[in-house]
């Protein structure tokens, strides 16, 4: 089966990752820290240290990646680095993503980050869509949703991946 990119593969993206892998999906989750790479092996992911803040470290990584999943609506930081990682980084991302094998993209619409910040970077997922081409989706289920979280990430990459 195809592979999956889980960016913020913190507990949650361990969830959805084994998930994942249940179903037969190569997984690999990114961590920004090295502390964060033994959870993901443990829990049976591929470990790879990139920061969303630095897209070219997340292109490395996807040369044989089928979706890219966004996991950054409950991301941590300073202000500054969540808007990046929301707007433009999320953006340049995006339209790189385009000359890779990349055939869809899933963002995480909803979570602790604030409100505007996930609705401009949905906005720029779905321009994206329009502009170049790539399937996405926006998952509107916050991560307290728990099990309906996970089924709503795991419907939209077999649902991304039906469109081509």
């Amino acid at each position: 089966m195809a592979r999956a990119l889980i960016v913020g593969c913190g507990c949650s993206g361990r969830a959805l990752g084994s998930e994942l892998l249940d179903e037969g999906w190569a997984v690999r989750g990114t961590s920004r820290d090295a502390e964060g790479l033994a959870p993901i092996e443990a829990a049976g992911i591929e470990p790879a240290r990139a920061d969303p803040e630095q897209p070219g470290t997340i292109l490395e990584l996807v040369d044989d990646v089928a979706v890219l999943i966004w996991l950054l609506g409950s991301a941590t930081g300073d202000a500054e680095n969540l808007a990046a990682i929301h707007g433009p980084r999320l953006e340049s991302l995006l339209e790189r993503l385009v000359e890779t094998p990349v055939r869809g993209f899933i963002y995480e619409g909803a979570g602790t980050v604030g409100g505007a910040l996930l609705a401009g970077g949905a906005e720029l997922v779905r321009n994206a869509e329009r502009t170049w081409r790539i399937p996405a989706t926006v998952t509107e289920t916050p991560r307290a949703g728990g099990a309906r979280w996970v089924a709503e990430l795991e419907a939209g990459v077999v649902e991304i991946l039906s469109r081509r």
